[in-house]
């Protein structure tokens, strides 16, 4: 029997925990959710109705993405992604990551929902964060915690992805040329292509 995600290819935390699934090499069986129709039996499993969600075939359900990444990856973890998982670096990062950064993320993208300030001064305030989270440790490593990727640095991308995507040009002319080389990586890499493949296709290989 084989596990049950429950995704929507856009969301930053179904798109890391999808990353770190096929990164294992685990089949699952792949369900793209509708946000306005979501299936009755995700929500039987799941009454928060958020992806992603995991339905283990012992029948445990996982409903955050860094605990889904983390069943994936200790089952097999070729790479050693989790090595740098409980690290105080890597914890403090993504701490960081969906809290504050999420935080400037969402009024930066969704401006108009948040009227109290600009949208420049959200995307400020969210550049401050990768300053201090991303591209100053992508200035010593290629890496988030080294020169090799880790659970960090999938645990973050997604996010990273959208903020750029707000404004295409003025991240491409942006001071965060580190980030900016770290993100480019991710957006080209193998891994990252298969996971945004639909659905239907996914399921198959």
């Amino acid at each position: 029997m084989k596990a049950t995600l429950y995704s929507f290819r856009r969301c930053p935390y179904a798109i890391r925990a999808r990353m770190a699934i096929w990164y294992a090499g685990i089949d699952v069986n792949l369900h793209e959710v509708s946000l306005r129709d979501k299936p009755a039996e995700m929500l039987a499993i799941s009454p928060k109705a958020t992806v992603p969600v995991l339905l283990c075939p012992d029948g445990v359900v996982l409903e955050q993405s860094l605990d889904i990444m983390r069943w994936a990856l200790n089952q097999n973890d070729p790479g050693r992604w989790l090595r740098d998982a409980e690290s105080p670096r890597s914890q403090s990062l993504i701490a960081q990551n969906d809290g504050e950064f999420k935080y400037w993320l969402d009024r930066y993208k969704y401006f108009e929902r948040y009227p109290e300030q600009s949208q420049s001064y959200y995307k400020e305030q969210a550049v401050q964060c990768l300053i201090e989270s991303v591209d100053q440790h992508l200035s010593q490593s290629a890496y988030l915690c080294g020169d090799a990727a880790g659970f960090t640095d999938v645990a973050i991308f997604p996010f990273v992805r959208q903020f750029a995507a707000v404004d295409k040009s003025w991240f491409e002319a942006s001071r965060l040329q580190h980030a900016r080389r770290w993100l480019n990586g991710w957006l080209t890499s193998d891994l990252f292509i298969e996971v945004m493949k639909p659905a239907v296709k996914q399921a198959s290989t």
